[in-house]
């Protein structure tokens, strides 16, 4: 028997394919058969119905810590963001000592201060965004003027934001482990999802690459 799919005969997609994360929220629903299921346990006897509503209260449980660790692993890359946010605004009011920074650069760091990030998932992944073109507004504003970025105040700065960067990036790949167990978890038939439906739970959406940071990363980075 062939492989149903052979890399060696295709088709093969020659211009290959770029993966991007759906931004839906996905309910569970569960069917007539669920119901059907629970009222057999309980003609098979009191014992079975009631072992299973344990089971039911315990996956409550442990769905309810699942969406604490969710909040705690958002509130790390909030508490991340917020540290650059302080090391960009600080590198921003030292470049623009020497160099004229665009404005913009000031307002979307003043609009960031504070930790003032998100009410939900994609407005974190929004506000992550917006602080990585502020530190890349700076960047450039360093590259142009060498003399500048050798200067010891905003150097300790930007490697202090190239710190945070990597931090935020580890922070986010925990995020994601969480929302992945989620995601898994409450569709896992027929304790979690009979308790997700019922209590109206939803799929959450990770943290995601912007279109400008795809693009980006499809750039040519050293010169021939």
């Amino acid at each position: 028997m062939a492989n149903e799919l052979d890399e060696m005969t295709g088709p093969v997609n020659e211009k290959g394919r770029d993966a991007n994360v759906i931004e839906k929220q996905v309910p569970v629903k569960v069917g007539v058969g669920s119901t059907i299921f629970q009222v057999l346990l309980w003609v098979c006897g009191i014992i079975p119905g009631i072992v299973f509503i344990f089971m039911k209260i315990k996956a409550r449980t442990h769905l309810q810590q699942m969406q604490q660790k969710i909040q705690a692993s958002a509130s790390q890359i909030d508490n991340y963001l917020e540290q650059r946010v302080r090391v960009l605004e600080n590198a921003a009011q030292l470049v623009n000592k020497a160099v004229k920074l665009d404005k913009d650069v000031f307002e979307n760091v003043a609009k960031y201060r504070g930790g003032n990030f998100a009410s939900n998932d994609a407005a974190r992944n929004e506000a992550s965004t917006q602080i990585d073109a502020i530190g890349r507004s700076i960047n450039v504003a360093l590259e142009a003027y060498p003399d500048i970025k050798a200067h010891a105040e905003i150097e300790d700065a930007m490697q202090q934001n190239s710190y945070l960067q990597r931090e935020i990036t580890a922070a986010r790949e925990v995020y994601n482990d969480s929302v992945l167990a989620w995601n898994t978890k409450i569709f896992e038939w027929p304790t979690y999802a009979i308790v997700a439906a019922k209590a109206g739970y939803t799929t959450r959406i990770p943290f995601t690459a912007s279109a400008e940071t795809k693009e980006k990363a499809r750039g040519t980075f050293f010169g021939e």
